[in-house]
């Protein structure tokens, strides 16, 4: 057997085991998402964390399409050019699907689409838009690329004024060239980010870095520290799992005792909250992320009450006797449904 073979399919350590998913509010999610034609990322990309998220309300959905004009050494997601197609439809039909559901926490995520004149900002944010005005109390997140380095498609999205804009810089400085499209940089993503603060000081921000994919510790803390220093308020730190023998193999299985110590430095750098754990992936706990790093800093019991209110008041709109989506779309006067044109 072959070094390659052998590193793809030898047991992983005993900490990157989770349960199956399941419960009452995951297959209430994963049948409503099915009958609305709503896919999640959280599903196709076999996240380990879906049930937890998704009994916490907290969902990731893919905007337009799955084909993305990038390729990436870590990532699964198909590389090809889709020749600017696009659902204009897409903006309404994911806000009234996602007000459907018992969510109190979205993260909107696309593919990169250097093929669309604006890389698909105006769509992503004719999305939180509508998403805003129809269920005012949802949490929006966007987890977006760095459109090209153009500020102004950047600012589009800000403008429309999600509760998190996100935007990963996924390695340490030394490996952007050999993990990451030739098309990103490590600087690029830097200044993306500070963009975001420039253009709306209260806009929160948001990174992720993977780790065990050929960096070393220092290199890691120099990425956080970097981040912070672009003004990112919530980092995010992961185990690399390699998608097929086609992509970057895993370098190290980092433990959760050094998980552990990229937390404490995290804090001691300023950012209001840092999620770093084996399994933890950019959009984890996405909800109880927000709340007790920005509504409920140094508030354990506060921030337990708060998330567990904001769950009980999102799963109010699933339930059939709480208000229809015909009234909430009247109050917040987006279009009717029948005049939506089939494109």
């Amino acid at each position: 057997m072959s070094s390659e073979t052998s590193s793809r399919f030898a047991p992983k350590p005993p900490w990157l085991k989770v349960r199956a998913p399941g419960g009452a509010q995951y297959t209430h999610l994963k049948t409503t998402l099915r009958e609305l034609d709503l896919h999640t990322v959280c599903e196709e990309a076999r996240c380990p964390n879906v049930g937890e998220c998704w009994a916490e309300g907290t969902a990731t959905v893919m905007l337009l399409g799955d084909v993305c004009t990038r390729g990436c050494r870590f990532c699964a997601v198909t590389t090809g050019n889709p020749r600017g197609a696009v659902d204009v439809r897409e903006p309404e039909h994911v806000a009234r699907a996602i007000a459907k559901l018992g969510l109190q926490y979205v993260v909107l995520t696309m593919v990169d689409r250097d093929d669309v004149l604006d890389g698909g900002a105006a769509h992503v944010a004719r999305t939180v838009s509508r998403l805003k005005e129809l269920r005012p109390d949802l949490l929006v997140e966007t987890l977006l690329g760095d459109f090209g380095g153009h500020m102004d498609y950047v600012d589009v999205t800000v403008d429309s004024k999600p509760d998190v804009w996100a935007h990963n810089i996924e390695v340490v400085r030394r490996l952007q060239r050999t993990i990451r499209d030739v098309r990103c940089s490590y600087e690029r993503s830097l200044d993306v980010l500070k963009r975001i603060k420039a253009r709306d000081a209260t806009r929160m921000t948001k990174s992720s870095i993977m780790v065990g994919i050929g960096e070393t510790d220092e290199e890691v803390l120099e990425t956080m520290q970097d981040l912070r220093d672009a003004g990112v308020d919530i980092v995010t730190l992961g185990q690399y799992l390699r998608p097929t023998p086609k992509h970057a193999s895993v370098d190290r299985f980092v433990e959760p005792a050094q998980f552990d110590a990229y937390a404490a430095a995290g804090k001691e750098m300023g950012f209001a909250y840092v999620a770093s754990a084996p399994l933890v992936r950019s959009s984890y706990k996405a909800a109880e992320a927000f709340v007790r790093g920005i509504l409920c800093p140094n508030d354990e019991e506060g921030a337990k009450e708060l998330l567990a209110t904001r769950l009980a008041h999102a799963k109010s709109f699933a339930e059939p006797g709480g208000p229809s989506l015909a009234e909430r779309a009247e109050a917040a006067m987006l279009m009717p449904a029948a005049s939506l044109v089939r494109r």
